[in-house]
């Protein structure tokens, strides 16, 4: 059975049917959807970054100097254009300018070592790399470009980017941050390559032409990179748009999500541009700079991972923070705590709403209302136009059996096309139906009759216990319940007689130790859930985003 919002949720009530949605979605290029922004508000700013504003004429002017300089020097539609950038103004420029030139982006995390960005580099074909003169990225750019076919560097100087009372300071203090331009045959400066005319016009097809690589974040396996149109990005963002019941009303994001990851790509930057607000841009996340700068410039929504609120949450600066012009919290990336949840609200008087999204959707697929009931512990209700359905676990040419959990598959205008030169990978991806492709997520999950999912494991994460399958999520669910566990992960180790046990592994809050907690929980669960251990540390391991990682855990203790 395939689930569409039902029209009768009143928070919902001001679309005729949800499946109508789809066709208010004509197609759009990114280009177009920025250039309509700027011909309806050319003076409002785009970027707030540390105190200095960039408007969207500004930041416009930029992309097409960009687009210019890219069609001016060898390269070719379709052509790959790198970003290794953090969350900084000429990402902006330098992502819409590639777009405008008919180029293809790739984004790359900046944390990733040589080996990684090398091997992405060498997979997309990019040809181009833009980065910062950070001294974290310059030495990385460099070996890369030197090992790889990358033709040439382009380097953002940060001191252009601030107010001038930051850039004396970091003239002064911060030599050590950032570094020279190198002397290197194909190294540029980003000034040089912006280019005082205007880009020869590009015919863009939306729905075919790819706008975007984004490299899965390889927690089960070899990154791959979801091919996503210029029609999947501007989709999911009027989506994203469309859902907000105060839509068009003063709109000052947090922008401390990275850019490069397919979350904020979608929530922060491109929502951002369909609804004409601004992003208030941080280039790393520390809990006191957001709550300050959350407070500074009167941020109406924070998109956030739950280790971010909690982060939040446990710094001192959370009690002095006003929180008053904060309308929409939105979770997602990881399952969010319902104590986390309770807390954040209490603390800040703003909702915490979960959503879901996979890089190969574009970001977000479902999210619990901004405003009116919610149902605590499911990721929402599909986005209008995005279908939901259950998959049999062992056979996904089939429907989940009624009443049980199966895996979700999705389908809309959001969804990937297909991995980057790997056919084999796209085709596992998709199953089959008469009703078009679905899009596998590999979770399993439980759909209620008004269309709210709730996750319930990976199927790649669940222990197999002496022929029963135990969802590590649900125990990691009742460990989060006790007052002392502040993270919690769940993973099956061997067992000679059961095949796997479940062991977890916690940091706290308060005082405890893993005997206490695994008494408190074992009294808690199902026989078959129990586990053998818990075990307490000082961290977990996180992905890029800080979202826990169970492959890393199982990678460290070599399971």
């Amino acid at each position: 059975m395939a689930f569409n919002i039902p029209a009768e949720e009143p928070w919902l009530a001001h679309y005729e049917h949800p499946c109508d949605w789809a066709l208010e979605l004509p197609p759009l290029s990114l280009p177009q959807m920025f250039a309509d922004a700027v011909a309806a508000h050319p003076g409002r700013p785009l970027v707030e970054f540390l105190g200095r504003r960039f408007s969207y004429a500004q930041l416009h002017r930029e992309a097409c100097a960009f687009a210019a300089y890219l069609q001016l020097s060898g390269l070719a539609r379709g052509d790959r254009v790198g970003l290794y950038l953090p969350n900084v103004p000429i990402y902006v420029s330098a992502y819409y300018g590639a777009a405008m030139a008919g180029m293809t982006l790739v984004n790359f995390s900046p944390l990733y070592t040589v080996d990684e960005l090398a091997a992405q580099v060498l997979d997309s074909g990019a040809r181009v790399l833009v980065t910062l003169n950070s001294a974290a990225l310059v030495p990385t750019a460099l070996k890369v470009l030197d090992a790889t076919p990358l033709e040439r560097l382009i380097v953002g100087d940060l001191g252009r980017m601030l107010p001038w009372s930051k850039r004396l300071a970091l003239a002064v203090l911060g030599r050590k941050a950032v570094v020279p331009l190198p002397a290197h045959r194909a190294v540029f400066s980003w000034q040089q390559c912006l280019f005082d005319e205007d880009p020869a016009p590009v015919a863009i097809d939306p729905a075919h032409d790819l706008a975007l690589l984004q490299y899965t974040g390889g927690t089960t396996g070899t990154p791959k990179g979801a091919m996503l149109t210029h029609q999947n990005l501007t989709a999911n963002a009027r989506q994203v748009v469309a859902i907000d019941p105060r839509a068009g009303e003063r709109d000052m994001i947090l922008g401390v999500l990275p850019l490069f990851h397919v979350f904020a790509n979608t929530c922060v930057l491109n929502r951002t541009i369909a609804n004409g607000g601004c992003i208030a841009m941080l280039p790393r996340f520390e809990a006191k700079q957001a709550l300050k700068t959350l407070q500074r410039v009167r941020a109406t929504a924070v998109p956030g991972v739950p280790t971010m609120f909690q982060a939040m949450l446990d710094h001192p600066q959370m009690a002095r923070t006003d929180f008053s012009s904060l309308r929409i919290c939105i979770s997602g990336g990881a399952p969010l705590p319902l104590p986390l949840k309770t807390k954040w609200e209490m603390q800040s008087g703003a909702r915490l709403v979960e959503g879901y999204g996979l890089t190969e959707t574009s970001g977000v697929t479902s999210t619990n209302p901004y405003e009116g009931a919610e149902r605590v512990g499911t990721i929402g209700q599909p986005l209008p136009g995005t279908r939901m359905m259950l998959l049999d676990r062992e056979d996904p040419d089939k429907d989940a059996p009624p009443g049980e959990p199966g895996e979700l598959a999705i389908q809309g205008p959001q969804v990937m096309q297909g991995y980057w030169q790997r056919p084999e990978a796209a085709a596992s991806a998709f199953a089959g139906r008469n009703d078009g492709r679905w899009l596998r997520t590999g979770d399993v999950a439980t759909i209620d009759k008004a269309g709210y999912a709730r996750i319930v494991d990976r199927i790649k994460d669940m222990i197999a216990v002496g022929g029963f399958k135990v969802f590590p999520s649900q125990v990691e669910a009742v460990l989060l319940a006790h007052p002392a566990v502040k993270e919690a992960l769940v993973i099956g180790v061997p067992d000679a007689y059961r095949g796997e046990s479940p062991r977890a592994y916690v940091t706290l809050l308060d005082e405890a130790t893993g005997e206490e907690l695994k008494g408190w929980l074992n009294t808690r669960v199902g026989k078959h859930e129990r586990v053998d251990q818990v075990i307490v540390r000082e961290l977990l391991p996180k992905t890029m985003i800080g979202k826990l990682d169970r492959k890393a855990l199982r990678d460290e203790l070599g399971l």
